[in-house]
């Protein structure tokens, strides 16, 4: 979770201070913990990140939906943003739901002031239980402000079909379709095979610097137990880069954490709805 740094200037002569890998979301939240900021922190503990959030909306949601969204003013969320990036800085970002254009231009304002570099970006449209999670009039600054950003997009099938004005159905579209999202500026995509209709739950990345195309295959797990899959997914990979690794290893790394989430928490059974994946499920059964 730490790294050993030797320290500069006045410091020289004390004992080693030690380095947390830090990871930030910026994110809605879930008031059922199952998504959102909730999964994104735990994640980011999970996979021994120092995790820090900015709240772009508070949701009331729980496993069965979501009943109502408050969005955080902009100003609001660009002071939070800066409130992290002064003074404790980050090693990777993590962006999910934004809801708004304002909030999208927001965060892509912060972003550019401080710098920030690792940025995965979720774009995040509609939740599990099908409730809208962002506005028509913001899938177009989406596109054109944040994705020319990303170091890696991570859509859904449906997000990606949004992104790209047309359908996907077979893995020649889909590779198509990550080709011209990459075009705009991101340096890789990865389209999550998550909501194919198929046994397997495949996911596409491709890596724009090294024009390569890589399939990550795994088999689908039976259960109702997927809320918050996608964010999970993206926090896992933010907290691989925070730890230095590699975009490919990043996304390995991550596929494998979540796949492994997914299948032990198939077993719980927590509200009435689609219960969360199992965060902990290297610590604890």
């Amino acid at each position: 979770m730490a790294e050993r740094t030797r320290p500069k200037g006045p410091h020289v002569g004390k004992p080693e201070r030690q380095r947390y890998f830090r990871a930030l979301t910026v994110a809605g939240s879930d008031s059922g913990g199952g998504a959102g900021i909730q999964a994104d922190l735990k994640t980011f503990s999970a996979l021994g990140c120092y995790g820090m959030s900015v709240i772009t909306a508070l949701t009331a949601q729980n496993t069965v939906g979501v009943t109502a969204i408050h969005a955080v003013p902009p100003d609001f969320v660009e002071a939070q943003m800066d409130a992290v990036l002064t003074d404790i800085g980050t090693d990777a970002v993590k962006i999910g739901m934004l809801f708004s254009a304002d909030l999208i231009e927001a965060v892509a304002h912060r972003l550019k002031a401080h710098a920030v570099e690792n940025i995965v970006l979720d774009p995040v449209m509609v939740a599990q239980s099908g409730d809208k999670l962002l506005r028509d009039d913001a899938v177009e600054a989406l596109r054109e402000i944040l994705l020319p950003m990303a170091d890696l997009a991570t859509p859904n099938l449906p997000e990606a079909e949004i992104l790209v004005n047309r359908p996907l159905q077979s893995p020649k579209e889909i590779e198509a379709a990550a080709r011209r999202m990459a075009a705009g500026g991101c340096r890789a995509v990865l389209i999550k095979g998550g909501h194919g209709g198929d046994v397997r739950a495949d996911d596409w990345l491709y890596l724009a610097e090294e024009d390569r195309m890589e399939r990550f295959g795994a088999d689908r797990v039976a259960t109702r137990n997927n809320h918050g899959t996608g964010c999970t997914l993206s926090a896992a990979i933010a907290a691989h880069l925070a730890h230095k690794s590699s975009l490919f290893d990043a996304v390995k790394g991550a596929k494998e954490y979540i796949t492994e989430a997914i299948r032990a928490g198939a077993a719980y059974g927590l509200g009435n709805g689609s219960g969360p994946v199992h965060h902990f499920h290297r610590f604890w059964q």
